[in-house]
């Protein structure tokens, strides 16, 4: 494996996306109305027992909306912030490929066809693919940048069950053979903090998941956000959960990360649930940016790097 040479710790997806397209890029989160089969009981009901998309949906964010009015309103939003940028049309709430495939293609199309959209970011699940499909993208990538997310969530079958995603990881494995070496950016999501999980299971997650083709990952802490089933959970049985304080999650992350695959692009290390809506941890507030410095400076502190342990499988 090459050396990689860069400024921080760790393989930061800003710097990535610098480096990609010589500037800063804007996802804009878009709703299709698709569900999940384990909330319409394909699979199975009530969803993911963590899960209440109101945490991260925007408000121009509605099914109701076509792609090109969802567009609209979140370039207008964020144009107001920054005034040079480009954007990613980001498929982000519920499984974006849970539909009919030609209705998933039609609302893909509508959005890389966008004057102001440079690529595509589809959140989904590793269940929820098929060669027809990943060969669309394939051929989208050919002019456009594709990235696809899976949430993994967890590389352990009892978690992935206790937490009603109805999928196994050797699902998750069969996804990413399926996508791989297709110019497709493929991206993981990862929930530290599962109920039930030890810690060497925690940080066994770092070496399962740099065994798979992945180029970018999100880490977050578990939140208990209301309105969900785990809310009810954490209530009426809270020995299930050892919810991390502050201090110890940037302790378990630089060691975290110390055992990733040091090619991967770590695209965060936290989520931010509303402030209304956020049952438990609460870190008193503490910022992204703010948690990001502290994980910087403790990887510092403690002589680690991204890979500094990582041990490649031949």
């Amino acid at each position: 494996m090459s050396t990689i040479i860069r400024s921080k710790p760790y393989n930061d997806y800003s710097t990535f996306i610098k480096n990609k397209f010589g500037e800063r890029v804007q996802k804009i989160s878009l709703d299709t109305g698709f569900t999940c089969p384990n909330r319409d009981g394909t699979k199975g009901f009530g969803g993911c027992t963590y899960c209440n998309n109101n945490t991260f949906n925007p408000y121009y964010c509605k099914p109701s909306k076509s792609i090109t009015q969802q567009l609209n309103e979140g370039i207008a939003f964020f144009s107001k912030k920054y005034k040079t940028q480009q954007y990613l049309a980001y498929f982000q709430a519920y499984t974006n490929t849970y539909a009919d495939i030609e209705l998933v293609k039609e609302l893909y199309l509508e959005a890389i066809n966008h004057p102001q959209i440079i690529g595509l970011v589809i959140g989904t699940r590793p269940d929820c693919i098929n060669e027809e499909l990943i060969h669309f993208l394939a051929e989208l990538a050919k002019t456009n940048y594709i990235a696809l997310e899976f949430g993994v969530e967890s590389t352990l079958n009892r978690t992935l069950d206790f937490i009603n995603r109805c999928h196994t990881f050797e699902e998750t494995k069969a996804a990413y053979e399926l996508a791989k070496n297709k110019n497709l950016h493929l991206g993981a999501h990862l929930i530290i903090g599962l109920p039930g999980e030890s810690k060497e299971e925690m940080l066994n997650h770092a070496v399962e998941l740099s065994k798979l083709p992945i180029n970018t990952l999100k880490i977050h802490q578990l939140q208990v956000v209301k309105h969900t089933m785990m809310a009810q959970q954490l209530k009426t049985e809270p020995h299930l959960f050892n919810l991390f304080e502050l201090d110890d999650y940037i302790e378990f992350i630089c060691d975290f990360v110390a055992l990733l695959r040091p090619d991967i692009i770590i695209e965060r290390f936290i989520s931010e649930s509303p402030a209304h809506l956020l049952i438990a941890p609460k870190w008193n507030g503490v910022k992204n940016f703010e948690i990001v410095s502290k994980v910087e400076n403790r990887l510092k502190e403690k002589n680690l790097w991204q890979g500094k342990h990582y041990v490649e499988c031949i």
